[in-house]
């Protein structure tokens, strides 16, 4: 292996395919080895499981031009997650391996996505804040992918669509406060074919005084349909390509009285939430 293979940081060009794979080409890579370079894919923050369980290897192939890719198919069973991206040099050990710079996204197939199926598998490549390449990872089954947002008063609307069950007799959504015993507000959902629905009064959310920032998670919980296990469903949009929502989708702050104001927002999963925090003084 040559030293300037060495110093050189790899870095790769992602494309999504139509199934939720990604192919991963990387910039003319030369070595005197016969053996080819292998890209890995680790878990962030993976506890409690081997070394194998968090990493996904995948192997890379010689293009005409010099390049080498690699395929992670759709098919691929990968925890939900962030995913970094490294190579590794053939004879050194994973920990030597070199993080991987990215190059063009492809993700145009991820736009306004329709999947088939109750099982959601979701991947995105994305540029870390320091200028890495990773892979943010979804996997639900069922699914609640939150659409349009609007506002009526204290009111506030969410419509979305149901993958992989029904809604059924007593389908309600569950707006849960911060902590293991946090208050909850039940409201009903409706819809049919797939859609969901709900309307959130705000102001039942600040229940006395808040003196701190709250977080309040979001719930669909279908009810009782037939042939249909009941399960609590996180509501979330990630049939897109945008991996965090945080900063991107920004919502007006409510009133929610009692010197309150309530703000929808989305966490760094893309799950919605509502934010509870005391009025600004005068």
């Amino acid at each position: 292996m040559t030293a300037s293979a060495v110093r050189r940081t790899p870095r790769a060009d992602c494309t999504v395919g139509p199934d939720g794979g990604i192919t991963f080409d990387l910039d003319p890579h030369r070595s005197e080895d016969e053996e080819k370079p292998e890209l890995l894919l680790r878990l962030r923050g993976a506890k409690g499981r081997g070394r194998d369980a968090e990493t996904v290897r995948l192997p890379l192939s010689l293009l005409r031009d010099g390049r080498l890719r690699a395929v992670l198919p759709g098919t691929t069973q990968s925890a939900e997650g962030r995913w970094d991206v490294y190579l590794r040099e053939p004879g050194e050990d994973d920990d030597k391996a070199v993080a991987v710079e990215p190059g063009i996204r492809d993700l145009r197939l991820l736009v306004d996505r329709a999947p088939v199926g109750g099982r959601i598998a979701v991947r995105i490549p994305y540029p870390t804040l320091d200028g890495r390449l990773a892979v943010r990872c979804w996997l639900r089954a069922p699914h609640a992918e939150a659409g349009p947002v609007t506002f009526d008063g204290t009111g506030m609307t969410v419509e979305g669509t149901l993958y992989g069950t029904r809604l059924g007799t007593g389908a309600r959504v569950e707006a849960r406060g911060p902590g293991a015993e946090g208050r909850v507000l039940r409201v009903p959902a409706t819809g049919q074919e797939g859609a969901f629905a709900f309307t959130l009064p705000l102001d039942r959310l600040a229940d006395g005084a808040v003196t701190a920032q709250q977080l309040w998670t979001l719930w669909l919980v279908p009810g009782a349909a037939e042939g249909e296990p009941a399960r609590d469903v996180r509501i979330s949009r990630i049939l897109d390509d945008v991996w965090d929502r945080k900063k991107i989708f920004v919502y007006p702050a409510r009133s929610a009285g009692k010197g309150v104001r309530a703000t929808p927002c989305y966490s760094t999963d893309n799950d919605l939430c509502v934010r509870l925090e005391p009025e600004p003084s005068p």
